[in-house]
């Protein structure tokens, strides 16, 4: 009697994937819900869901307090509107950009006012002709006021900043302060109001309105002098 092999039949299953934990499970079902609930609340996916992630602004604002009253000797005569775009960059020595330094373009806008000072004005200032017909007055030059900038039409068009930067402004209490170009845009808007015809306009102006005054006052001829 003779013995025989018998084969066995092979198994063809491979081994699967390995089943998750349930302390992997839950932390990725916690994320999948959140997203999906985030999600549904931006996309208006689920009905009276946008409130839950809503943001509410409050504002708790004290009342305004009146510091002081002063009273103005001048004649506001002209205003210019200006804009200027900014382009500020900061560079570290001996580190690349993407490491520390940033730029920043910046659209600052604003107003400037230009006006005679009348506080100086005194009774050689006026001279008026004995049938009161004809007057003189000197004035001193037009001045320029600072300039007002304006939050509405001023904008950062793009910042560019390195690591440190970035990092800085995690931990900084008012990351990405725009104070420095918007000063340096008050600075560029000044010295193109000097350049401007801003003055001159202004003189013009008060000259325009005194003479107009006078002459509803009987005066036939009016002369008005900058010095």
């Amino acid at each position: 009697m003779t013995s025989t092999d018998v084969k066995q039949p092979e198994d063809t299953r491979t081994a699967g994937p390995r089943p998750l934990s349930w302390w992997i499970k839950l932390p990725i079902a916690l994320i999948v819900l959140v997203g999906l609930l985030f999600a549904g609340s931006k996309l208006d996916l689920i009905p009276g869901l946008g409130g839950l992630f809503g943001t509410e602004t409050k504002d708790r604002t004290g009342p305004t307090l009146l510091q002081s009253i002063q009273d103005l000797d001048r004649y506001e005569a002209a205003s210019g509107n200006f804009q200027v775009v900014v382009d500020l960059e900061k560079d570290t020595k001996y580190l690349p950009d993407a490491i520390k330094g940033s730029r920043t373009l910046y659209v600052g806008a604003g107003t400037v006012g230009s006006y005679v000072d009348f506080s100086k004005i005194g009774d050689k200032s006026v001279q008026v002709n004995k049938d009161r017909t004809t007057a003189t007055i000197s004035l001193p030059h037009a001045q320029l006021g600072k300039p007002a900038m304006d939050p509405d039409r001023s904008y950062a068009v793009s910042k560019e900043r390195g690591l440190l930067d970035r990092l800085g402004d995690v931990f900084s209490d008012n990351p990405g302060d725009e104070h420095a170009v918007n000063q340096l845009a008050a600075k560029h808007i000044a010295d193109a109001a000097k350049d401007s015809e801003l003055a001159s306009r202004a003189e013009k102006n008060t000259t325009s309105m005194l003479q107009g005054l006078l002459h509803s006052l009987g005066f036939t001829k009016v002369t008005v002098v900058y010095n």
